[in-house]
């Protein structure tokens, strides 16, 4: 007996209905999914955590020991807290050509596009394979898809190529930035405010610390500047701090964290690297003549690698045919192609859905954008079938 057969817009509805807001778990979604391709006869492989509560997903449709182009996603979204939602963010309601709720846009809309493929790739019984690639925790650090890309050559078939269904309004972006994060924890010396030549202000050196964070901003500025992003060069922000516990205390404690996002070529080790040097010759000699016990660290808390596809491999001409585009495009904010593209996976990133709709309250999709996501993986797997 055949499988169900549901539009995107229908499959949207039930994915958006499970609550996968990232520090919840995603297992009723995979189960629905891997429920969906078994009634298909698509047999699916999951890679969980230790502790069972999430898991990314892995398929193959077509010959299962040769090398296709994976549909990659992520299932997690963004918290709805504190935002002004006129109806329940996780019930679709369709509304004046748009489908609204939590992760309509981002990126479930994507999600929906390619299981409502399903039946008919199916039966189009492909040469090339296509592998569906689901991940989660993609909206805290791309952390859930790297286990999985981890068993590519190994429980998994290394994929030929991926298209990363973020949404770029279907047009077909070739590059992007790389957020990476630091923490910076300073230690020096409580004293009283009044004899202030007692201690090692903590606070003081993280200013010392963020003046020299801006100084080299203005170097990226120069040295890394890069017209196809908006804005266009790399960026660098302070985006929290703490310390001090009193008007009267010497500051003994402060931690800040920064955020890179760095174009393609830049090296994030030679801005670590750079602010350690300047906290070890400008910052703890002078503290240290005061208190020896001084510390400063400079920790990464979290990467995403720039990407930038590779101009050398067909998969770019081939996504431009399949979305009827002629030009690529660069965008500022992340996705999971350069670590597709770190672990040998040649990568594109093209799907549903204005960016400016992500993140928001009474986030929403264009009808019209899932159904230009729906033609343009029909012609996908059309050429799947003869290639």
């Amino acid at each position: 007996m055949p499988g169900p057969v549901f539009s995107s817009p229908e499959l949207l509805s039930r994915l958006v209905a499970f609550d996968t807001t990232s520090h919840k778990s995603n297992i009723a979604l995979v189960g629905f999914v891997e429920d969906y391709l078994t009634q298909h006869g698509v047999s699916a492989t999951l890679v969980k955590t230790a502790d069972g509560q999430k898991a990314s997903l892995f398929a193959t449709i077509g010959p299962p020991d040769t090398p296709g182009i994976a549909l990659s996603g992520h299932t997690d979204v963004v918290p709805v807290t504190g935002q002004d939602w006129l109806s329940d963010p996780f019930t679709q309601r369709h509304e004046g050509g748009r489908y609204y709720g939590r992760g309509t846009c981002d990126m479930k809309g994507f999600l929906a596009s390619v299981l409502a493929l399903v039946p008919k790739a199916v039966e189009r019984q492909l040469k090339t394979p296509l592998h569906i690639a689901f991940s989660y925790d993609e909206e805290v650090g791309c952390t859930g898809v790297r286990p999985m890309l981890a068993e590519l050559g190994h429980q998994l078939i290394r994929p030929r190529a991926a298209i990363i269904g973020e949404p770029t309004s279907m047009r077909v972006v070739d590059a992007h930035k790389g957020p990476v994060r630091w923490q910076v924890t300073i230690k020096g010396r409580a004293a009283h405010s009044s004899m202030a030549h007692l201690g090692a202000n903590a606070i003081r050196a993280a200013g010392e610390l963020i003046g020299e964070l801006a100084r080299i901003e203005d170097d990226l500025k120069k040295t890394h500047a890069n017209d196809r992003f908006e804005p266009g060069y790399a960026t660098l922000q302070v985006t929290e701090i703490r310390g001090g516990n009193a008007s009267n205390i010497v500051p003994e404690a402060c931690s800040f964290e920064f955020d890179v996002r760095a174009t393609p070529g830049l090296d994030p080790q030679a801005i670590e690297d750079r602010l350690k040097t300047f906290a070890d010759q400008t910052c703890l000699p002078e503290m240290r003549r005061v208190a020896p016990e001084t510390e400063i660290t400079v920790t990464q808390v979290n990467s995403v690698p720039a990407f930038a596809a590779d101009q050398s491999d067909d998969i770019i001409p081939l996504v431009l045919k399949l979305a009827e585009q002629n030009d690529t495009y660069a965008v500022s904010y992340a996705t999971e192609a350069g670590l597709f593209q770190d672990a040998g996976v040649v990568s594109v990133v093209c799907g549903p859905g204005d960016i400016a709709q992500a993140h928001t309250a009474n986030e929403w999709l264009a009808a019209d954008q899932l159904e230009a996501c729906d033609a343009f993986l029909l012609r996908l797997a059309d050429w799947c079938a003869t290639n």
